[in-house]
Parts: structure tokens; C-alpha cells; sequence
């Protein structure tokens, strides 16, 4: 075709570039692996003993502070199960109303009785107009829900038009299907707009459960969520309105379940088949006084106790 295809037998050719090199005998022993290298394939590397930490190409390994971080990894159960148990929290909440579909999270992600981070994206921004939830383990729906947004393009580009809302969710409920019994752990909530049916909404878990819906809440925090949503939820709701209880029902949740927290972030699924973020990091210990104080109380529970007279 006149064009220059000699890169395609570069040995190198479609290997991303952004995996780590570092290799497999820097962590072998730590891991029981048996691997045979030679010292010129990791000159490159930054190793740091007293840290136990192996760098390589802005990659950072952290091991155990442990003569064998893989013995004390295994032994850990033992010596303190609750730490080890690694439980999963969150909360995670989404609508339809009349403006199109409302999806609302909070940003922390726990260990067990840790709390890892409070700064967690849990809204997956699969394309142009469909958004994923996260809820389970992280790492099992940010690499799916990705692998989603893969397969989206591939059906861009073999059939000429978007994928609907209904064929995307049923992509990931086939590929949990796939994997049932195998631990993965997803509760996600799939929303989009397309020019056909506007904005839809769609439940998916890792049992391949897949659910139509206008209202759901997923992960610890939802028993709280449901309150909200079920006390203030009404289809003919306004913008600012659905804006508005969205986030009432993430602060409260926060406020009650000790496995979510952080910030709450707020997208708004248009009915003309695009997305909005609406808010990118309310504070919910901000959130907590300002609703307490519209209600005339103070917000540290002790409204209505009689001080104690000596």
C-alpha cells in the first residue's frame, strides 16, 4: 500500500511500554521463585534494602519489613486476623429522573480495618457517554470495566455506529459469567445515553446478575443511601434537585458507615447522549455540618442532652 511496514517485525512491536523491567531475581527470594539472571539485567534498577523497596522504570515495589515478606504474608492470618481479613466497603449510588441519570460516590478505599485512601476515583469514565461505578475489589472492575471501554471501540469501528447502553452492560455481565466461582469480586452499576433510548441505567455484580433499573445503591454504605433515596426520590426532580439528593445520600452514608469517606464526586448522564462531572471532591465532614445546621441542630449528636450539674 506504498507504506513503510518494517516496524512490524520489530520483536518489541506491541509490547507496552509502560511495564515495569524489573526483573524476577530482585524479588524471587522473597516470592520462592527460582529464576536464573545475570547481574547486567537489572544494573538499571534502584534497589533499596533498608526500605525494601526495588525501583524501575518509576515502578516501586514495596515488600514486607520481614527477613521473608512472603512467610510473614502467609502468617499474618494468624497473628492477626481482622487486619488480614480484607473486607470491602464503599458506597456508591445512581438514578434516572427525568433530566437523564444521576451517579454519585465517595472516594475511600479500606483494607479490612484500614483505611487505604480517601482519595479513590471510583467513577470509571468507560468512553464519551458511558460511566462506571466501582464497588468490590478495585482492581477486578477498573481492569474490566477498561477491558469494557476496549470492547466499545472495537464495535465503534467494526459497526460504524456506538454500541447501546443495553449491548455494553451485557458485554460485562458475559465476562462475569465467564468467571464465576473464580473470586471476582464486582458490584457496579453501568450508565450511558445514547440517541435512541436516552439515558439508561444498569446493575452488574460478579455473579453476572444484570438488572435494569432507576434507582440503585451498591457497597457497605448503601443501607443508608436507600434511606434517603427512598424518602426523597421522585422522577420530575430538577437538575439541582437530583444534584442535591445525590449527594445528601453519599454524606450520610459517610457519616454512618466507617468503611466510606473521603470526598463525594457527582456526575450528571445527559439524555442527549453525553456526561457531565458535576463535582469533583465535596468534602464529606463539610457536607455533614452544613445538613445539620440546615436541620437547626449541631451535628455532634449530643443535641438534647442535659449537662451534668455538679
Amino acid at each position: 500500500f506504498g507504506c513503510d511496514l518494517d516496524f512490524l517485525s520489530d520483536a518489541n512491536f506491541g509490547e507496552p511500554d509502560y511495564f515495569t523491567k524489573t526483573p524476577l531475581e530482585l524479588m524471587g527470594p522473597s516470592l520462592g521463585l527460582s529464576v536464573n539472571q545475570s547481574e547486567a539485567d537489572y544494573e538499571d534498577c534502584e534497589i533499596n534494602e533498608e526500605l525494601g523497596e526495588v525501583k524501575s522504570d518509576g515502578f516501586c515495589f514495596k515488600l514486607a519489613p520481614d527477613a521473608c515478606p512472603s512467610e510473614f504474608s502467609r502468617g499474618l492470618k494468624n497473628l492477626a486476623p481482622k487486619i488480614a481479613d480484607f473486607k470491602h466497603g464503599t458506597t456508591t449510588l445512581a438514578f434516572e429522573y427525568q433530566g437523564g441519570v444521576i451517579v454519585a460516590v465517595d472516594a475511600r478505599a479500606t483494607q479490612g480495618a484500614f483505611i487505604a485512601s480517601n482519595k479513590v476515583r471510583k467513577v470509571i469514565e468507560i468512553n464519551e457517554y458511558l460511566l462506571g461505578t466501582m464497588a468490590g475489589g478495585a482492581a477486578d472492575c477498573q481492569f474490566w470495566e477498561r477491558h469494557l471501554a476496549m470492547q466499545c471501540r472495537i464495535y465503534e469501528l467494526r459497526n460504524s455506529e456506538k454500541i447501546s447502553i443495553a449491548a455494553a452492560s451485557k458485554i460485562l455481565a458475559d465476562i462475569c459469567h465467564s468467571y464465576r466461582g473464580y473470586g471476582l469480586s464486582m458490584g457496579t452499576m453501568v450508565a450511558g445515553s445514547d440517541t435512541k433510548k436516552g439515558a439508561q441505567l444498569f446493575y452488574v455484580d460478579n455473579d453476572a446478575t444484570r438488572v435494569r433499573g432507576q434507582l440503585f445503591s451498591v457497597g457497605s454504605g448503601s443501607p443508608f443511601a436507600y434511606g434517603v433515596l427512598d424518602t426523597n426520590y421522585k422522577w420530575d426532580l430538577t437538575n439541582e434537585e437530583a444534584i442535591t439528593l445525590g449527594i445528601r445520600a453519599i454524606a450520610s452514608a459517610t457519616h454512618k458507615d466507617s468503611a466510606s469517606g473521603g470526598v463525594v464526586r457527582v456526575y450528571h448522564v445527559k439524555n442527549d447522549g453525553t456526561w457531565e462531572k458535576i463535582h469533583d471532591q465535596l468534602d464529606v465532614d463539610d457536607l455533614h455540618w452544613e445538613f445539620e445546621n440546615s436541620k437547626g441542630l449541631r451535628g455532634d449528636g449530643r443535641e438534647g442532652l442535659i449537662k451534668n450539674k455538679l
